[in-house]
């Protein structure tokens, strides 16, 4: 059963925890206020959880043991809470926040690192990779560890308070507000739960019989891993599935960003999903033990996964000094043997480190892997042909592995308001899915959000996932007629990119011959790259200083000719050419982009299509030696609409004047 959002009571909650980092101001960076006020959410849920685990434990052994002290009934309960196999995490001592702030403020310090220096060893991976005791000794320079304390000694955020679905947004919406607040690039945009929730259901994720893995390669906080875990849950209809969900399912992950990372390790510590692995790390390069960073450490032969989703950073500059490039060319012989997209947007690198870790698909269809991931429009076009873009959209359309792309309405996300698409892949296509793509035009899917969470205006509801879904399962037979739905061949996808050099025509309709200044070099060399290219007469007409005087010569040049002979003959050593115009046919060249025809011939499509489509002599002209892939959603589904007749214009024009009049008489009056 999905649980539905009280967003009211998300945004308050927002807004009270928001107050904490505006007492921040003057004291910290804006870009500082997140170090401060995400490590105290987490250790406060961690708390809470941990609170609730000691009064269940008590209650428990207080009912089969009524008579037991509460000396020995705290001491059995601390000694299951060190326990591993007992507690999921656990703290040494019995401090809590609400403690240590009613203490004395004068070992203010000293109790909270003593608190913190108390938890589990899983807990002080997180509060490391948080950094967060080095933020305490800021904080106590600054005189707000006191304040901070206070504000959040008694918040309730324990799971039985707020679900992690719920707490998931509030991450999410903080994270915003500290990335729009130091004004930093909206490169990561986290994932609204109902379009992870998408994904998942169109990845058909079964109640498992064996183990199953999940993947995500740029994790963030772990919404898309505990969603798919989550709904499995959901779907399991009786105690004897939701066993075997939690034991046969495992989430893996990688993230780069430590607080990310952070918050992502306590989520899963709260579940207490002891079989989760996920890792800090850049998961586009290599890793090495030691490098100064880490690299991705799901890598192994054994690393492969039934199942990967995964919304990578929009647009993130990959190349450069401040990249990664060195490490990431590393694998361009192996993982990114394709090709390698430009170093302004790593997108498509996201996409092939999952498909390197498929599992392989068998003769008869099982087996093998599938996976959903969220792009911007970049990847879908962005590169010529025989770019790294182009040649990576080609590895994967040749070996049939893009199954579907969803075009998703506008504003889903917190930080832009982008359409954006879901492309589904899978290397063990049904025969009804092979050699074909489906794109679904699902961009009116969607409602208003009854109040807007940054730049998220629209939502995508239950009604609208069944919609896509529908359509996803349906459209793959044939006759089915939808307007939104629609089949291509991989081979749809393909293009030829033509040099062509045609003749162009003159004023009178005929082949034109222009005389020019002529800008290059006056050498040997620049002429015989002319005779080359026009392959026709050429005459120059130059202006030289030969000897004492200015004279006035012609060259002339057939393409047979031997230009740096005649050139000789015509022009003493010591000449200078001051001016020269020379008379030629008047050839244009240009690249054109023709549609591949996967029943034609190329020695006969193309120069049809060039003598139809450019209808000028043609000289003649070359294919690229390989072809080139884009996909064009908003072209397939482009719908005409005639623009307004001129009289229905003209009458809104006149009554939109007269509107104008009427306010300028009430502002004159």
């Amino acid at each position: 059963m999905t649980i539905a959002l009280n967003k009211p009571k998300l945004d308050n909650l927002a807004n009270e925890i928001w107050k904490s980092a505006i007492r921040l101001r003057g004291k910290f960076k804006a870009y500082e206020y997140q170090n401060v006020i995400l490590p105290m959410i987490v250790i406060r849920r961690l708390e809470c959880v941990l609170l609730a685990w000691r009064e269940a434990k008590r209650a428990e052994i207080k009912a089969s043991r009524p008579k037991i002290t509460d000396e020995k009934l705290a001491e059995l309960v601390k000694g299951m809470e060190a326990n591993p196999k007992q507690a999921p995490f656990g703290n040494a001592t019995d401090w809590t926040l609400r403690r240590v702030y009613e203490e004395d403020h004068t070992l203010l310090e000293a109790n909270f690192r003593a608190y913190l220096n108390g938890y589990s060893d899983n807990v002080q991976d997180i509060i490391e990779h948080f950094n967060y005791r080095e933020v305490v000794g800021q904080m106590v320079k600054n005189n707000r560890l006191a304040p901070i304390l206070n504000q959040y000694k008694g918040l309730e955020l324990g799971p039985d308070k707020l679900s992690n679905l719920e707490m998931g947004y509030i991450y999410e919406e903080l994270l915003r507000r500290f990335s729009e607040q130091s004004g930093e690039e909206a490169g990561e945009h986290f994932t609204p739960r109902e379009v992870i929730r998408l994904m998942v259901e169109l990845l058909e994720i079964p109640i498992p019989e064996r183990h199953i893995a999940i993947y995500d390669p740029a994790c963030g906080t772990g919404g898309m891993l505990s969603i798919a875990k989550e709904h499995l849950l959901d779907l399991a209809a009786d105690d004897d599935e939701r066993s075997r969900v939690e034991r046969f399912v495992t989430v893996h992950g990688q993230e780069l960003q430590p607080a990310n990372y952070a918050i992502c390790r306590a989520d899963l510590l709260i579940k207490n999903d002891a079989q989760a692995k996920v890792f800090l790390g850049n998961s586009l390069i290599p890793h090495v033990q030691g490098s100064r960073e880490p690299g991705d450490q799901l890598a192994g032969k054994g690393d492969r996964f039934d199942y990967m989703l995964s919304n990578p950073p929009f647009g993130v500059t990959w190349g450069g000094k401040d990249g990664y490039e060195t490490e990431a060319r590393k694998l361009e012989a192996t993982r990114y043997r394709a090709g390698m997209p430009r170093t302004t947007d790593g997108a498509l690198m996201f996409l092939q480190t999952m498909l390197a870790k498929m599992k392989p698909a068998q003769s008869d269809g099982r087996g093998g892997s599938r996976m959903a991931i969220i792009f911007n429009g970049s990847p879908l076009s962005n590169g010529d042909c025989g770019s790294g873009e182009s040649e990576i959209r080609r590895w994967i359309l040749e070996n049939d592995w893009l199954d579907s792309i969803v075009m998703l309405p506008d504003q889903l996300f917190y930080n832009t308001g982008i359409f954006t698409y879901v492309w589904m892949l899978r290397n063990a296509k049904p025969e009804s899915h092979r050699g074909k793509v489906m794109i679904i035009d699902a961009r009116k899917q969607s409602e208003k959000e009854p109040k807007s969470f940054g730049n998220k205006r629209n939502r995508i509801t239950a009604s609208h996932r069944q919609w896509i879904e529908t359509h996803y399962r349906e459209g793959w037979r044939d006759g089915y007629d939808c307007d939104e739905v629609k089949l291509f061949r991989t081979a749809d996808f393909a293009f030829h990119r033509v040099s062509v050099v045609f003749w162009q025509f003159d004023e009178h309709d005929q082949p034109a011959t222009i005389t020019e200044p002529y800008e290059k070099a006056f050498t040997a060399a620049n002429l015989k790259k002319e005779q080359a290219f026009y392959e026709s007469d050429l005459v120059f007409d130059i202006r030289a200083i030969v000897g004492a005087g200015e004279t006035a010569l012609r060259l002339e040049l057939t393409p047979d000719d031997n230009a740096a002979k005649k050139l000789k003959a015509l022009l003493p050593e010591n000449a200078v050419v001051l001016t020269a115009q020379w008379t030629h046919r008047h050839y244009v060249q240009d690249d054109e982009y023709i549609p591949f025809d996967v029943d034609g011939q190329p020695e006969e499509y193309i120069p049809a299509f060039l003598e139809r489509e450019i209808g000028k002599p043609i000289i003649r002209w070359e294919d690229s030696p390989q072809l080139g892939y884009e996909i064009l959603p908003n072209k397939y589904f482009y719908r005409y609409q005639a623009p307004k007749p001129a009289n229905e214009l003209l009458a809104e024009f006149w009554r939109l004047e007269e509107e104008v009049e009427k306010i300028l008489e009430q502002v004159s009056q």
